[in-house]
C-alpha cells in the first residue's frame, strides 16, 4: 500500500495546486529508491499519465523536489537521485518552454479527485487506479485581462462539490440543470460520478459552452446516450418559445445549481429573474447555489432580491476543512462561502 503521504502529494500535483503549498513528502521516504520510481512513473510519465500538467508546471515541482531528495540523502554510497527523475529534469530545463504570459493563455488539464470531505485519512488508503476523478482542460491562471471567468473552476464549485459529495441524494437519479457552467466541473461531477439521470449544462458565453463539449469528452460523457448537454442560456430573458420549454419537457429539472455566480452586482438582476422564470415552468424545483463572499454587500443584494421576490432560503451549514487537512478537491477558505437551497414562493408550489 502507497505511503498516505505521497498519494495526498500527487493528488495536489495533478490539481494544479501551487508548489509553494504542496504537502511536500518528508525526507525518509524521499531518499528510497522505490519512492522515487512511484514518484516519476505517476507524476512525470506521459506513457502512463496522458493527461499531466503542463511541462512549465512540471518543472516548477520537480526542480524543488530533486532538491529535497538530495537534502535527505544521508549517505551518498546507500542512497542516490532516481536517474529517470534526473533525466526528466535536464528535458524539461533544455525544453523551449512557453513564456510565463504565453502560459497564462494555455490551457491545461486540471484532474480533481472527487471524494467526501467526511472520512479524510480513510480517503488516502484508495489506490490511484481506484480513485474517481474528473479531469477539465483549463486555463487555471487566465484572470485579469479575460473577458469571461468560465475557463478556470473557482472555489465556490469545489465547495459545492464537495457538499454534493456528502450529500449525494440531492443528484441521485434527478435531472440536474447549471446555471453559468464554466468549466463543467458541477455538471460533470453530477453526471459521472453522483448518478445524475440527466444534466443540462448552461453558460451565458458561447466560447465557454463550445468548451464544456470538450471537458465532457475527457471525462467519457460525450456519447452517453444524450446524458449531459450544454447550451447558451442568457439569465433574464424569457423562456417561451426558446429550447429551455423543449428541454424542461422532455427533462423536468428536479434541481438547479449554480456556483460563484453572485459575484456581478449588474447580473444579479437577471439571475434571479431567471430564477422566478425556472420556479414558474417547474414550481417544485430547488436550486442550490454556492458563491464565496468577496464582497458582503453583492452578495447581499443577491439575497436581498430573492427575498423581494418570496422566494424560500435556507442557509446550509456546510463548511470547508483547513487546507492542510483536505484530501481531495483542494481549494483555499481564506474567504467565506455562502451556500443556500432556494424554492420558489409558496402560492406558487401549492398551484
Amino acid at each position: 500500500m502507497m505511503d498516505p503521504q505521497l498519494v495526498l502529494f500527487r493528488r495536489q500535483y495533478l490539481q494544479l495546486f501551487e508548489p509553494d503549498f504542496l504537502a511536500w513528502p518528508p525526507k525518509q521516504l524521499l531518499r528510497d529508491a522505490d519512492v522515487q520510481s512511484w514518484l516519476h512513473a505517476n507524476l512525470f510519465n506521459s506513457d502512463k499519465n496522458p493527461r499531466l500538467p503542463p511541462e512549465r508546471y512540471q518543472l516548477r515541482v520537480l526542480k524543488p523536489l530533486v532538491k529535497k531528495i538530495e537534502q535527505s540523502i544521508e549517505d551518498p554510497e546507500e542512497d542516490e537521485i532516481s536517474d529517470l527523475l534526473m533525466t526528466h529534469l535536464s528535458t524539461l530545463i533544455t525544453s523551449t518552454l512557453p513564456s510565463e504570459s504565453q502560459a497564462v493563455q494555455q490551457k491545461s488539464h486540471v484532474t480533481f479527485v472527487c471524494l467526501p470531505p467526511t472520512s479524510p485519512q480513510q480517503n488516502l488508503h484508495l489506490p490511484p487506479s481506484e480513485e474517481p476523478t474528473l479531469t477539465l482542460l483549463e486555463r487555471p491562471h487566465l484572470i485579469s485581462g479575460s473577458l469571461t471567468t468560465g475557463f478556470r473552476t473557482w472555489e465556490a464549485a469545489l465547495h459545492l462539490g464537495s457538499y454534493l459529495l456528502t450529500s449525494p441524494d440531492l443528484i441521485r437519479g434527478k435531472n440536474v440543470l447549471e446555471l453559468g457552467a464554466g468549466t463543467g466541473f458541477l455538471s460533470i461531477l453530477a453526471a459521472k460520478h453522483l448518478g445524475a439521470q440527466h444534466v443540462t449544462v448552461t453558460d451565458g458565453d458561447e466560447g465557454v459552452v463550445e468548451a464544456l463539449k470538450e471537458n465532457f469528452f475527457f471525462n467519457g460523457l460525450d456519447d452517453e446516450g444524450g446524458r449531459v448537454g450544454a447550451s447558451v442560456l442568457r439569465w433574464g430573458r424569457g423562456f417561451k418559445g426558446t429550447w429551455v420549454e423543449e428541454e424542461f419537457e422532455k427533462w423536468p429539472v428536479d434541481l438547479v445549481v449554480g456556483a460563484d455566480i453572485t459575484y456581478d452586482k449588474q447580473a444579479i438582476s437577471a439571475l434571479v429573474a431567471t430564477m422566478r422564470m425556472l420556479f414558474e415552468l417547474r414550481p417544485g424545483v430547488q436550486v442550490l447555489i454556492a458563491g464565496t463572499v468577496r464582497n458582503a454587500e453583492t452578495f447581499g443584494s443577491f439575497t436581498s432580491a430573492c427575498e423581494r421576490n418570496h422566494f424560500e432560503m435556507t442557509e446550509i451549514d456546510f463548511q470547508p476543512r483547513p487546507i492542510r487537512e483536505q484530501t481531495a478537491l483542494f481549494y483555499a477558505k481564506a474567504v467565506p462561502f455562502k451556500t443556500f437551497l432556494i424554492r420558489g414562493p409558496p402560492i406558487e408550489r401549492a398551484n
